[in-house]
């Protein structure tokens, strides 16, 4: 494995705000005071002897930016000491996360147990990639614990789902369902997105690995691309470390930087938009035709467990329009604060039509099962007054109903 610069340590009681502006930077010689950005593909050896001892990982540093880079590796310093984890690696997108974290590990013959529940990209590599490679997937329903020990076999060597789950945040019971993997010989790998790393831990609910896109609430502000996978170290050298050196699904180190930068300001951002997340949904539930889905009411399915394993219900609130898809695009077209966008986690506020774009890979049937009907939108609430975004609903809502 290649060599790295030491882990920094998580001093005694320093909360998520002030290790999200300190964790894991390393300065250069010229004690600059924001990270510095490295756009460099490569490294310069003082010997050959060190160039040797490098490749050999005798020596601490850097070879080329594909294997590690002083810029990305800050970034993925912080986010291990966020996560609690014992090690972290950037990669391009979320979805080169979730390839990574899945393929890295798993081989023709293995079988994965999925939640149903999911973004559409990862149903692709779950139902689509992984079968041409020989890795099996059976799909269940997240939110039935009996369903995920029904659906285990003796090859059986993953679980793996988001929650809460796009679009529909149906949620899975992190801890009950990796009791099940574990006693099956099964890691967990769960996609975090929509919880963020500061709502919910599946680490500590007995998750093996966690995956984010951190294109998403990380970055926030729809800048860049990016992605991180949290693991165990014995995880990452026994196969994730050499999976990315070879395959190349590379942070850049551009990226990166804009990532430090967002998680500065990441606890504030999600803060003030769950706040105004929770005002939104309640707001819209006094409608009659309106049904409503936020994790944080407790008219929400899953409330309860949601109160379990989540220190805040995140930014997204999921309704679904009784006028089908006609209401639901005279609603979208008629807004003129909120965005329409299939993107999340921004400061500005999106709303994406799931059936026409997140989903709409999958056939109406399979849709119908998840609970994603052609009157469902998803919102992503950002930082605008929530007065201001209220308005705005008011209005697409009045003209949503003129059919």
């Amino acid at each position: 494995m290649t060599a790295k610069p030491p882990k920094s340590v998580r001093p005694e009681g320093w909360s998520a705000e002030t290790l999200l502006v300190h964790g894991g930077t390393l300065r250069s010689q010229f004690g600059e005071t924001s990270e510095a950005m490295f756009l460099t593909q490569s490294f310069v050896y003082d010997t050959a002897e060190q160039a040797e001892a490098r490749f050999k990982d005798e020596d601490p540093g850097f070879i080329y930016s594909r294997f590690s880079n002083p810029t990305v590796a800050m970034f993925e310093e912080r986010m291990r000491l966020l996560e609690g984890s014992e090690a972290a690696r950037a990669t391009a997108t979320g979805m080169a996360a979730v390839t990574a974290a899945l393929l890295c590990f798993l081989k023709a013959g293995d079988h994965i147990v999925a939640a149903r529940a999911m973004f559409g990209s990862c149903l692709y590599v779950a139902q689509e990639l992984c079968p041409r490679f020989g890795i099996t997937c059976t799909l269940v329903d997240g939110r039935d614990t009996g369903a995920w020990q029904r659906a285990v076999r003796p090859n059986t060597k993953a679980f793996f789902f988001e929650t809460p789950a796009n679009p529909t945040l149906d949620l899975v019971d992190i801890a009950a369902v990796s009791r099940i993997a574990h006693a099956a010989g099964a890691l967990v790998v769960v996609d975090n997105v929509f919880a963020t790393p500061l709502l919910q831990k599946p680490l500590q609910h007995g998750a093996d690995i966690v995956v984010y896109s951190a294109t998403k609430h990380i970055d926030g502000q729809g800048r860049c691309l990016g992605g991180v996978v949290l693991c165990s170290e014995k995880f990452l050298k026994d196969n994730l470390h050499t999976f990315l050196r070879q395959t190349g699904p590379a942070m850049s180190p551009f990226n990166a930087w804009v990532m430090l930068k967002g998680l500065e300001t990441l606890p504030l951002r999600v803060r003030a938009q769950c706040e105004t997340a929770a005002r939104i949904a309640d707001r819209l539930a006094e409608q009659p035709d309106v049904r409503v889905l936020y994790c944080g009411r407790p008219d929400f399915p899953q409330a309860e467990l949601a109160r379990r394993q989540m220190t805040g219900f995140g930014t997204l609130v999921t309704f679904e329009l009784k006028g089908g898809k006609a209401a639901a695009f005279r609603f979208l077209n008629a807004l003129s604060l909120i965005r329409i966008s299939n993107n999340l986690g921004d400061a500005k506020s999106l709303i994406t039509h799931p059936a026409t774009t997140t989903h709409q890979r999958l056939k109406p049937e399979a849709r119908a099962e998840l609970g994603i009907s052609d009157g469902m939108l998803r919102l992503s609430v950002g930082l605008e007054a929530s007065t201001d975004l209220a308005a705005d609903i008011d209005r697409a809502l009045a003209a949503s109903r003129i059919g």
